[in-house]
């Protein structure tokens, strides 16, 4: 796999992993029908965040770290 295509890969993880956050922010505070499922519904918004989590976060150190190593890569 080429840097560009692993770099558009990586995007797109962070991207999902962003609206799975944004998605468990809207699930836990304003949305009434996972309000009245109780605790299924605090564990359904509680994984969306979770996932949106997982995804993003490693996901944007990897970049970084793919990022400078391009860019070192290149100035010499």
């Amino acid at each position: 796999m080429t840097d560009d295509k692993l770099i558009l890969l990586l995007k797109i993880c962070i991207c999902s992993g962003f609206s799975l956050i944004l998605l468990g922010i809207y699930f836990h505070n304003f949305n009434h029908t996972i309000e009245s499922m109780g605790v299924n519904g605090i564990i359904i918004s509680a994984a969306c965040v979770a996932l949106g989590m997982a995804l993003s976060l490693p996901t944007k150190m990897y970049l970084t770290f793919i990022l400078v190593k391009r860019d070192a890569a290149s100035s010499k």
